[in-house]
This record gives C-alpha cells, sequence and structure tokens, in this order.
C-alpha cells in the first residue's frame, strides 16, 4: 500500500514540474502556421495509482488547451518579427492529504530577520604593564577652582543696654588682597551706673593699618588713638550721712604708632633672617600727667644646620612728667643667644644684657635660657626656663590698672632679679591642648597699689615692696576644641607672695580663675560665655577697730563674673546680638570705694557691606 502511495506522489510531482515549464519553454517552429495543442494519448489504468495519474493529467492539459496564451491573436500577426511571448496559467484544486499533515510539526517562522553585528575595533593601548604586587604612588590631583561666596570687607555694629549703654563698632577694609591689606576700625562702649553719683565710665578707639607683603621683605604698621574717661566717684557709704561731692573727671588719651619690617620666610639652609621695629606713643591725662616713649628694637638670626645664631637688642627711650617732676627714664638691651634644635629637643641659650640711663643708673645682665624636651612623642613636652629683666614704670602702664590714681604717681623701675619656670604642655587628646608650669620669681621693687584716702579722699596712689619680695606659684591652661563649632578654654593662677617690707601684697589676688566657651549652633545661631572669679584681696586702709599693735585692713570680698551673648543672623548682611554681663549680679569691688557695675544687658544689631 505504501508503495501504490508512493508511485502516485511521485507521478502528480511530476506533472506538476514538467507541463508547466514546457508550456513556458515552448517555441513555434513555423511563423506562418498557428499553434498546435497536442493531446497525450490515453493509456489504460493498469492500477488506481495510474488512475489518479491519468486524470491529474487530463485536468492539465485542458487548461492548457483552453488558454494557451492571452495575447495569441496580437503575436501571430503577419510581418510581425518580434518574439511570440506566452503566459502560461496553471490551476488545480488542492487535495491536502493526512501523510503531508503529519510532516509539518510547527509552524514554520516566515519573518526574515537578521541579527545586528557591529563592527569590531581594536585600539591597543601604548602602556606598559605594571606589576600588582606593589601599591603605585598616587599622582597628586589638581586641586578645583574655589568659588568663593560673596564676601564683606566692611562691618558694622551699634546697641544700646539697661545701664544707659551706648555701644558701637565699625571695621574697614580693601578686600581680599595677598600682597597688601590696609584696613581700619572704630570702637565705641559708653555706661553709666545707678548706685553712685557720676558712676560712668566711657571708652574709644579709632585706628588705621596697613600691611604689605613683598618679594624678600614685609612692611606692616598702625597708628591707633585711645581715649578713656571716667570719674572718681569712689566713696565710703557706711558714712552717715553720707558725704556729698562732686566727683572729678579724668580723662585719658594715647596716640600710638609703630611700624615693622621683616624678611620674609624661606625654605632654605643656612637662613639669614632680620626684623627691626619701631613703637612709640604720647599719653596725657585731664591734668598735668604727660608721658612718651619711644622704643626701636630689631634683631638678626643666621641659621647654620641646626644651630641658631643672633642678637636681639632694643632702645626704649621714654620722658615722663607731671607736676613734681620731669624725669628721663630710659633703658637699653642687648640680648645674644644661641639656639640648638633636634627631633626632640630645643635649647635656648643666652644672656639679657640692661642698662638704664636717666632717672636711675643699673647695670644688669640677666640669663635668658630656656630648654623643651620632648617627653611623650608627639604629645607632651617638658619645658624649663630663666630668666630675668628691668620692669619700667609707665604712667600709662598703671592708669591701665587701676583708673583712679592720683596725680604725681611715684615712679621707679622694678627688677625681675630670676624668674625660674618649670611646666609641661602638649596635647592630651585630639583637639585637648593643656599648659601647666609652677614658677618663683625674686622681684626688686614690687608696685602695689593702695589708697591714699586720708590726702585725697577718694584716690589711689602707687607704693613699693622695697627689696626683694618672693612670688612663687602656679600657672594652668587647658583649651578643648571638641568640634569645629564648639571651643571651651580656661586659665588658673595661684599665688603666694612673700613680702620684704610690706604687710600685705596691697590689692593683688592670689587666685584668678577664667574661662569661656564659643558654641557656633548652626549657620544662624553663634553663642559664647565667660566666667571670672578673683581672689580676695587686702587694702592698707585700716577699720575703726584697728589699734597699732593689731591693726585691722580692710578685705576686698572675692567675687565672680559671669557674661554671656548671642547673636543671631539674619543673612549675610544683617545680625542681631544681645550680651548680658554681671549675670549673677555680684556687689563686687576691685579697688575700695569704687563698685563695679551690676547686672547689665544691651543689644543691638550689626551690617556687613
Amino acid at each position: 500500500m505504501n508503495l501504490k502511495y508512493t508511485i502516485a506522489l511521485l507521478t502528480f510531482l511530476t506533472v506538476f514540474y514538467f507541463v508547466p515549464a514546457s508550456a513556458q519553454t515552448k517555441k513555434t517552429t513555423d511563423k506562418k502556421q498557428p499553434a498546435k495543442t497536442a493531446k497525450k494519448p490515453a493509456a489504460k489504468p493498469a492500477t488506481t495509482k495510474k488512475a489518479n495519474a491519468k486524470t491529474l493529467g487530463d485536468a492539465a492539459s485542458k487548461v492548457q488547451a483552453a488558454d494557451t496564451t492571452k495575447k495569441g491573436g496580437q503575436n501571430n500577426a503577419p510581418n510581425n518579427n518580434s518574439s511570440l511571448a506566452e503566459e502560461i496559467v496553471v490551476t488545480t484544486s488542492y487535495k491536502p492529504v493526512l501523510a503531508e499533515a503529519v510532516k509539518i510539526r510547527r509552524n514554520p517562522d516566515l519573518e526574515d530577520k537578521m541579527p545586528y553585528k557591529a563592527p569590531l575595533s581594536y585600539t591597543p593601548l601604548d602602556k606598559k604593564l605594571a606589576q600588582d604586587n606593589n601599591i603605585r604612588q598616587l599622582d597628586a590631583m589638581k586641586r578645583p577652582q574655589e568659588q568663593d561666596s560673596t564676601q564683606y570687607n566692611n562691618y558694622a555694629k551699634a546697641g544700646i543696654g539697661s545701664m544707659k549703654t551706648t555701644f558701637g563698632e565699625a571695621y574697614f577694609g580693601n578686600g581680599k588682597d595677598e600682597a597688601l591689606q590696609v584696613g581700619g576700625y572704630v570702637k565705641h562702649l559708653a555706661q553709666s551706673g545707678s548706685s553712685l553719683n557720676k558712676q560712668n565710665d566711657s571708652r574709644q578707639e579709632i585706628g588705621v593699618f596697613g600691611k604689605s607683603i613683598g618679594t624678600d621683605n614685609t612692611l606692616s604698621g598702625r597708628i591707633t588713638y585711645k581715649r578713656h574717661q571716667t570719674y572718681f566717684y569712689g566713696l565710703d557709704q557706711d558714712l552717715t550721712p553720707p558725704p556729698v561731692f562732686d566727683p572729678a573727671k579724668q580723662t585719658f588719651n594715647t596716640i600710638g604708632a609703630e611700624g615693622e619690617i621683616a624678611k620674609n620666610f624661606k625654605d632654605e639652609e643656612n637662613a639669614f633672617t632680620y626684623a627691626a621695629k619701631f613703637n612709640g606713643y604720647i599719653f596725657n591725662n585731664a591734668y598735668s600727667a604727660k608721658e612718651s616713649n619711644i622704643v626701636l628694637s630689631g634683631y638678626l638670626n643666621k641659621t647654620v644646620k641646626q644651630f641658631y645664631a643672633g642678637l636681639s637688642a632694643s632702645l626704649d627711650l621714654g620722658s615722663q612728667k607731671d607736676i613734681a617732676y620731669s624725669n628721663n627714664n630710659s633703658i637699653i638691651r642687648a640680648n645674644p643667644y644661641i639656639k640648638f634644635q633636634g627631633d626632640n629637643y630645643k635649647i635656648d641659650a643666652g644672656v639679657n644684657i640692661a642698662k638704664e640711663f636717666g632717672m636711675s643708673d643699673r647695670f644688669y645682665i640677666f640669663p635668658a635660657a630656656k630648654l623643651e624636651l620632648q617627653v611623650v612623642p608627639k604629645y607632651v613636652r617638658l619645658f624649663a626656663e630663666a630668666k630675668g629683666d628691668i620692669n619700667k614704670a609707665s604712667i600709662r602702664d598703671f592708669t591701665d590698672t587701676n583708673p583712679f590714681l592720683g596725680e604725681n604717681i611715684n615712679l621707679i623701675n622694678s627688677v625681675d632679679k630670676l624668674d625660674i619656670t618649670l611646666g609641661l604642655k602638649g596635647t592630651l587628646a585630639p583637639g585637648l591642648g593643656f599648659k601647666a608650669a609652677i614658677y618663683r620669681n625674686s622681684i626688686k621693687n614690687l608696685p602695689l597699689f593702695v589708697n591714699n584716702f586720708a590726702a585725697t579722699t577718694n584716690k589711689y596712689q602707687v607704693i613699693y615692696d622695697n627689696g626683694d619680695a618672693r612670688v612663687s606659684g602656679f600657672n594652668g591652661e587647658l583649651d578643648f576644641k571638641a568640634s569645629e563649632d564648639v571651643n571651651v578654654y580656661g586659665r588658673v593662677e595661684i599665688k603666694d607672695y612673700k613680702m620684704a617690707s610690706e604687710a600685705q601684697p596691697w590689692n593683688l589676688p592670689k587666685f584668678i580663675l577664667t574661662a569661656g566657651a564659643s558654641i557656633h549652633v548652626n549657620d544662624k545661631v553663634d553663642i559664647n560665655g565667660s566666667l571670672m572669679f578673683r581672689g580676695s584681696t587686702q587694702d592698707p586702709l585700716q577699720l575703726a577697730t584697728s589699734t597699732p599693735t593689731a591693726p585691722v585692713y580692710t578685705n576686698v570680698k572675692s567675687f565672680a563674673d559671669l557674661s554671656g551673648g548671642v547673636t543671631y543672623k539674619i543673612n549675610k548682611q544683617f545680625s542681631v546680638f544681645a550680651q548680658a554681663n554681671n549675670i549673677l549680679n555680684a556687689t563686687s569691688k576691685t579697688w575700695v570705694y569704687y563698685p563695679n557695675y551690676g547686672f547689665n544687658i544691651f543689644g543691638g544689631v550689626g551690617y556687613a557691606f
């Protein structure tokens, strides 16, 4: 049965292949004779397969005879030399059988898809292959260009407060210039207390400055004017009834100037450095006191490997006048030195030669030596120092400390004969620095401020401890920078006095503590605070219960002064601030009969432009 089906299929394919091909390729041999259609004689059907083949062949012949060409008339026309073109159409009825359906297992993909292949290009690297077993040194990266925010060169603050306080500050500058800086400032602060008549204090300051950085040298200078006004308002408030008096006014004026030229630092071997400086001022008060002073100083230094050899010197020329005297008080100094410096040590060895001339004629040679030794590398250093010098008596310096001094201040230069200090300094932890030292000083003619109430009612004078006083003590400093936004600091001073001629170190405290903190809360708010604690002192004013054999002196009580402030930044230009002083409202006194200001608060606004 399979053989029969095979023969029939082959016959069917033969008819479909050869008959159309023969019809399409048939050519006319004689153009004058019409085309003839040959009929294939029928054969006897021997089998069923042959009968099917005959049937298919007859159908194909009938179709061919019925429509051999659609354009036969035109192509066979006489005198037509063109070739015969025939179009043969074969139409058969398709009857699929089961065997053909079985052969197609799935539908074919009729879409013509050609995958895209990108052209490949190869670029060889012109680079030497590096070994990975060693860490390669990183190349320096170029720092990106900084984009500065808007900067303002000028700033001003103004405010008012509870004690008729008026406050103002202003700062001016030429802007960001690495080679030239020029600017100026103005300051003002005035207060009026309420406990005593004319308990007023007013301070003003004006200054201009400039700095020019050249290729080899740097020039800098400034000119300042300071004015301080107060009253001798001190009065014994225990007197009944209290006396009525009009306090006298006191005013201090100081005009100062300074200039300096210094060689710029250069990282070179065997460097030679130098500097020269001028400093001077003119001072006067509301009475007859006048003082002028000029200081010329400089130094030369030569580096030879680990050695530094040099000389520093100064010429201090002073003139002091009052009703009772006119003095020339001058000092010349020279300090030759040599320094040794290594990784774990630093040694300064030298002497300080000082010569007085004018109202005094004395000559001294003092030691000037200092040693630093690394105890814990990069953390703790041990230092020791031995030095001495002449301390120049100055009307301006004395009145800066006690503005209630009277006329004709007694002026005697004191001498630090030998100051010995031993201590440690360094870093205990990241951001935590410290310094602690013990010392012992021998001072000749130690100046002291004492009352002169018997003669002037409410003024002070200066006396001296005749002989060599010994001062021993301890100084400690601590600075903790917790972060870029929090900084806390503190300092303590403890002193012990062994006087040569005086009974007590009059009005000199034996204990002083100062501490403070600054906190940057955010870009808008800054907070600051400070604390000062001053120990008790003694004034030689004898009480009514005193006797010549057992004198009782006036005790000035210890006190604490706590202050704090806050600043709020509205925007880049405007800000507001508030400051509160003596928050504890302590009824403290620094000098007898002269109480300090109580609690006061002031605030205002700041503007940058």
